[in-house]
């Protein structure tokens, strides 16, 4: 309807605008409905969640178990691989279609949300770019990435020190499917390396028991004697840290999305509950106090997903989207945690037990604000940003 009022529009209004503003405005008002290709997208992953991941969400929860088969069914579908080129078998759609269906995913699963967003590897130098993205796309490989305890500190501690093996490979840090930065020799050369599950060497540690997305393990890497060919390297010797960064930036869209999911499944269940569940003769949505609560969460999740797809639309159009990708992820994931909380309110003591989902989705939220960057550094890279822009 605005797009039909501006088309209209005449007199001082309109002619106030040069026509290239007045097509970008009109582009803008056009551009609040998802393109039908996103749409599509959309509800696709809407319907694999409600079909697939809704019905096992609380037994993968409660059992720590990995949902293989429903893993499985999303890499035959190109969610493992949506941002590979169509030339190796990839979806080859853009950082906007990816946010989306990381919510819808995350919406089912938060855990199958978060394996969904690990999967999908940005473009990576060098000849793993090609090997990588062909195995997750033939649904051969899983990726994983590694989450150190940096506490804010990355530079400092981005890994153990390796020394050269005598030409043919270097020892040192690494994972399944997943760049981690490690220092190299007296200099503190930073290097990235990709390394393949299985390798002689490289072990994990115990699984850990986690408060929230419990469907995916979380263990630590162990080395011991751990060969790694120079051909694992990503890109030039100096660069890893450079590389994970970047890998950050751009995986702050993705665990924006899943915190999407996470507030609007959290949302879906308290406006269920206060439709059904009684008080004072009426449902508890005739309580002006739920309605007030449910329309801040609203407003809270509507803000949060317009600024994730803000910054998807920013990187998708090879604009600088740094500081839009930290606040995208920070507002979603602080959204993510007051929405589900205000879940648990609204259900009361049904809120507190497992037979509801809304205990799961506020201990699925609470990491949203951890990995990726912590709320704090996310607050330190908008600042940032932001002072250097009034200084320029």
């Amino acid at each position: 309807m605005a797009a039909a009022l501006l088309a209209r529009a005449s007199g001082p209004v309109r002619r106030a605008l040069h026509p290239r503003d007045w097509r970008q405005l009109h582009t803008i008002y056009q551009s609040v409905e998802l393109p039908e290709t996103h749409q599509m997208l959309r509800q696709t992953c809407r319907d694999f969640a409600e079909k697939e991941l809704f019905p096992i969400a609380a037994q993968v929860d409660k059992e720590h178990l990995f949902p293989a088969a429903q893993v499985k069914k999303m890499g035959a579908l190109g969610l493992l691989a949506m941002d590979a080129p169509e030339e190796l078998g990839g979806a080859g759609l853009d950082y906007l279609a990816y946010a989306i269906a990381t919510e819808e995913i995350s919406r089912g699963c938060a855990s199958t949300g978060v394996i969904m967003s690990v999967n999908n590897v940005s473009p990576l130098p060098g000849p793993w770019d090609t090997r990588v993205r062909e195995g997750l796309v033939s649904r051969e490989a899983l990726a994983s990435a590694p989450s150190p305890d940096l506490s804010g500190d990355a530079l400092e501690r981005a890994g153990p020190e390796v020394q050269p093996a005598g030409g043919q490979g270097v020892p040192g840090p690494g994972a399944s499917d997943c760049c981690p930065p490690s220092r190299q020799g007296p200099h503190w050369c930073r290097v990235a390396f990709l390394v393949p599950m299985p390798t002689p060497g490289l072990t994990l540690g115990k699984k850990e028991d986690k408060l929230g997305i419990r469907a995916s393990s979380t263990a630590s890497l162990i080395f011991e004697d751990c060969h790694i060919p120079k051909d694992s390297i990503l890109g030039e010797p100096g660069m890893g840290f450079k590389i994970a960064m970047q890998t950050l930036d751009m995986g702050r869209i993705g665990i924006a999305s899943q915190a999407l999911g996470i507030a609007q499944a959290a949302l879906d269940c308290a406006v269920n509950y206060a439709e059904t569940r009684m008080a004072f003769g009426a449902p508890l949505t005739k309580l002006q106090v739920i309605q007030f609560k449910l329309a801040d969460m609203a407003l809270a999740l509507e803000s949060a997903r317009l600024l994730t797809w803000r910054a998807a639309m920013l990187k998708d159009n090879k604009k600088p989207f740094i500081k839009e990708a930290a606040m995208a992820k920070l507002a979603a994931s602080e959204a993510a945690t007051a929405i589900s909380h205000q879940a648990i309110q609204i259900l009361g003591g049904m809120g507190y037990v497992t037979e509801m989902p809304a205990e799961r989705h506020y201990r699925d939220a609470r990491i949203t604000e951890i990995y990726e960057g912590t709320s704090e550094i996310q607050r330190l890279v908008i600042a940032g940003h932001l002072l250097r822009s009034y200084r320029s």
